[in-house]
């Protein structure tokens, strides 16, 4: 495992990320982007309350999800191997990646191997870490998202802004003016029939395609098996068509056996989409064997570490890895549902981008998306798994004003917002109301030149009134009432 790389302090003095601030603002003057966010947010929220009806077995089952998944942590390095062994041994060959670049190096070396043009791909967050399609239509090959909310997203230049339903952000008439200016077909508003155009639209590229990639829910180290979940058959499509089946996924997403992924998989698909199973449980344990007819000839599995071993290093922040990316957290955040997935600029928006974001590209990166929460607790109490994410944002807070230069340094970009003016402010405050002396001189001078108080008091002022002293402080008054009784 790594330790977090330095970034020296003339790099992050007075970080903020203006663009994020400026993306906020611009969403919240979007009425029709706060509309179809708030729409969607709602019948997520009561398709997931339906679902876990029964508090008791919801209960049960999320402590079960935080047992399984952080029993798997603690043996992360144990189980990757065999995982890795047991693939081996079913025909599948595993790579091994810290950087995105390098796996995006990995695909394309098999990619060249076989001399590929057209690579279809299902939906997966890590090849959007990856920045897969940008990186391999750079190189002369396509790649084309056959998720339809995935397809929508790329087809308008966009990135995702759900992990779940990368197209939230749009209405059904902003995807038929889209289908009808790219693909020129007839304007319909009809739900059914725009999913059916984009069906037959990539059918055949199912077909063409020289290579399929899929994401990784589950990889289940006990039988080398890769679990896929989806309802649309373009998973299934994606890696059974084409004659090679590259899987990509984080490192974390291994299970120790198939007992595990059950109380799992029934956590991720009700509180994602409120259903009690997918449509499509896809379970991949080779390529395709003789006498079968059908499966991809060759499989590869990518593993793709990413700033994953630098919160595995931290016995509070390695919860993070817990997640089982549902998006509940997300749609129960009132900050995400009025400021969209866009605005956080990253792939992981909302609560747990957050806390999985800083990790990769590093605190300096991102270091107002730790602030962009009220801490309302929303995330914490409907995530499956129970992660405590307030905990961990407040922990992250607290790592972006570190003194960059402090010996052992947790994370990348630790100290993004570290100011030793405010420190040494503080030091004086504690000081101040630790000395009496001191305290009562403050207080007798306060109070005597309050007019002196500034009218503006940094951001806090851009919506609230100034502090101002009393004319008499509390002590006095009190002073005053026990003599006058007397």
């Amino acid at each position: 495992m790594n330790t977090a790389e330095r970034i020296p302090a003339t790099q992050i003095e007075n970080a903020g990320d203006p663009d994020f601030r400026a993306r906020a603002r611009g969403a919240l003057k979007d009425d029709q982007l706060r509309r179809n966010f708030r729409q969607a947010m709602d019948s997520l929220m009561a398709k997931r309350a339906n679902a876990f009806s029964d508090a008791d077995e919801r209960e049960r089952l999320r402590e079960m999800g935080n047992h399984i998944r952080a029993r798997a942590l603690s043996k992360l390095p144990e189980l990757l191997e065999r995982l890795e062994t047991n693939l081996t041994r079913n025909g599948v060959k595993v790579h091994w990646a810290e950087t995105v670049e390098e796996a995006n190096a990995i695909v394309l070396e098999i990619a060249r191997a076989h001399q590929a043009k057209q690579v279809i791909k299902g939906k997966s967050m890590v090849s959007e870490e990856m920045e897969m399609n940008h990186f391999l239509a750079e190189r002369g090959i396509e790649c084309l998202e056959s998720d339809m909310g995935e397809y929508i997203v790329q087809l308008d230049h966009e990135k995702p802004s759900h992990i779940i339903m990368p197209a939230i952000h749009k209405n059904a008439r902003q995807v038929a003016a889209l289908f009808n200016d790219k693909l020129g077909v007839e304007y319909t508003e009809d739900v059914d029939q725009l999913i059916q155009i984009g069906r037959r639209t990539l059918r055949q590229k199912f077909f063409d395609a020289d290579i399929g990639v899929s994401g990784v829910n589950f990889a289940v180290a006990e039988t080398g098996t890769l679990l896929l979940v989806e309802n649309e058959g373009n998973g299934r499509m994606s890696t059974g068509v084409p004659p090679v089946h590259i899987a990509v996924t984080g490192i974390e997403k291994v299970v120790e056996n198939l007992r595990d992924v059950v109380p799992l998989l029934s956590l991720l698909t009700r509180s994602a989409l409120g259903q009690p199973i997918t449509t499509y449980v896809n379970m991949i344990s080779g390529p395709r064997q003789a006498g079968e007819l059908d499966g991809p000839q060759e499989v590869h599995l990518v593993l793709l570490d990413n700033g994953r071993s630098q919160a595995f290093a931290d016995s509070e922040l390695r919860q993070t890895l817990n997640c089982i990316r549902c998006g509940a957290c997300m749609n129960h955040c009132p900050v995400y549902t009025r400021v969209g997935g866009h605005t956080y600029g990253e792939v992981y928006p909302g609560p747990i981008g957050a806390i999985v974001t800083p990790h990769m590209v590093g605190l300096h990166r991102v270091p107002d998306h730790p602030s962009a929460s009220s801490l309302c607790g929303a995330c914490g109490e409907v995530c499956p798994v129970k992660i405590p994410i307030p905990s961990l944002l407040r922990r992250l807070r607290e790592e972006n004003v570190k003194a960059p230069d402090t010996p052992r340094q947790v994370m990348r970009g630790q100290g993004s917002k570290y100011s030793a003016s405010e420190k040494w402010i503080w030091k004086g405050w504690s000081l101040l109301f630790s000395t009496p002396t001191l305290y009562a001189t403050f207080r007798f001078f306060a109070t005597r030149l309050r007019g002196l108080t500034p009218k503006k008091v940094g951001p806090w002022t851009q919506h609230h009134t100034a502090p101002k002293p009393a004319a008499r402080s509390l002590h006095e008054l009190a002073k005053e009432h026990l003599e006058g009784r007397r």
